[in-house]
């Protein structure tokens, strides 16, 4: 209890920009992207490797590169962590980022750990394709079908839909109006424009290094997944009501609609968000928060000191 009541706190917090689906940063993994963002944290923290006393990473498709399962550990090893901390993969979901800050907090409070370092990543464009069944052996005539990973990580077989098909019950079930979706997505493209515009995500971005044609290496520094030229006319071809949130203090740059969501990502970059963002309007509470697949949800709640 000792550490609920001296506080938990976030020394430093930094993202990579958010790729679009086969876009710039399709050649890097999950644990590439996560190296990056966490060697900035571990730089702008000005935390020495050494002190780190273990690593929790959120991940959801850990096939999407032949090391993905062991994305925690070598996220350790990477950035010059001793060998002998330990090494945590967590998948919930969409919530995954978010988790991985919990369960970093959950071994500070325990007395486990004094300093944790946490991340969410996320390859959406490494998500392979499978073929299930033949290991052992074929049938003739058989019917085998290859399953695309990155459709069905996302589907939950017990109840048979996905979060588009939530998203669906949703806005049947709250009235939520094709005019009223639009209009959010069409407020969430404004919003990263206008932040963007304004260098608000400078702090907490992280570039990525990326070859291109002759090998010639360039630096991305801004989110590839927006579309701020989008119109509210062009959304309407495109085939948060009973909380009572004032739209003004919701997605206040923009949100996943814009920037989009990798799916074990998005909880560390709504974070390392929030935690420049507190600072820069001068206001103390901020919280960020992610739907789970199978019919859960995540949020956290941070103060600024």
């Amino acid at each position: 209890m000792a550490s609920i009541t001296k506080g938990i706190f976030i020394v430093a917090a930094k993202r990579t920009p958010f790729g679009a689906f086969g876009g710039k940063l399709s050649s890097k993994t999950s644990i590439d992207l996560a190296e990056v963002a966490s060697k900035a944290a571990l730089a702008a923290g000005n935390v020495n490797p050494e002190i780190i006393d273990s690593v929790v990473v959120g991940n959801v498709i850990s096939s999407s590169s032949e090391d993905g399962p062991f994305i925690s550990r070598h996220l350790l090893l990477r950035c010059g962590i001793p060998l002998d901390r330990p090494a945590l993969n967590v998948n919930r979901m969409c919530g995954s980022g978010f988790q991985a800050i919990v369960t970093g907090a959950h071994d500070i409070t325990m007395g486990d750990s004094k300093v944790v370092l946490t991340a969410g990543s996320e390859s959406m464009s490494g998500a392979p394709f499978h073929l299930r069944n033949i290991r052992f052996g074929t049938k003739l005539g058989a019917d085998y079908k290859v399953e695309d990973h990155l459709w069905s990580s996302g589907f939950d077989s017990y109840c048979k839909t996905n979060m588009g098909g939530t998203a669906e019950n949703l806005a049947e079930k709250y009235g939520i109006s094709r005019q009223e979706a639009d209009e959010f997505s069409f407020r969430s493209q404004q919003r990263w424009k206008a932040a963007n515009d304004q260098g608000f995500f400078a702090k907490e971005m992280a570039p990525v290094t990326v070859k291109g044609k002759g090998g010639v290496e360039t630096s991305i520094t801004t989110d590839e997944h927006p579309r701020p030229n989008t119109t509210l006319e062009m959304m309407s071809k495109l085939p948060a009501k009973e909380l009572d949130i004032d739209p003004a203090k919701l997605n206040v740059n923009g949100g996943a609609v814009a920037i989009g969501h990798p799916v074990g990502a998005s909880g560390s970059r709504i974070t390392a968000h929030l935690v420049q963002e507190l600072k820069r309007r001068g206001v103390k509470h901020g919280i960020g928060s992610a739907c789970i697949g199978g019919g859960q949800g995540i949020a956290l709640l941070l103060e600024s000191l």
